[in-house]
């Protein structure tokens, strides 16, 4: 089992920044993918960004150039560094952990609400 807890979420101005921690334990060793996903109300929950085990990273269009996935040497802590944020970013975002074993169910955290005024 992996726990995960998000934190540094908020409310910001447009062109602000926030960053994002997911603090994992348990199981760390099972984790491939690490993950941040969000959710607006009323969308469903998209991928954003996702940094692998060997360190590869992937971004949605949307935010390709303003955020950065990173996790630190011990890959126990995931950071979302979000620059010039706008509007349409407000949304829950999620912190998501794939398991190395495909049969095995992702692991989810709690969310974290982030808010961007115009």
């Amino acid at each position: 089992q992996v726990q995960l807890v998000e934190s540094g979420g908020g409310l910001v101005h447009t062109g602000g920044s926030l960053r994002l921690s997911c603090a994992a334990s348990g199981s760390i060793f099972s984790i491939n993918v690490m993950a941040w996903y969000r959710q607006a109300p009323g969308k469903q929950r998209d991928l954003v960004a996702l940094i692998t085990s060997g360190g590869s990273t992937n971004y949605a269009d949307s935010v390709k150039g303003r955020f950065t996935i990173s996790r630190d040497i011990a890959k126990t802590t995931t950071y979302l560094q979000m620059n010039s944020l706008k509007p349409e970013d407000t949304a829950v975002y999620y912190c998501n952990a794939e398991d190395y074993d495909p049969s095995r169910n992702d692991y989810w955290g709690q969310g974290t609400q982030v808010t961007v005024s115009s």
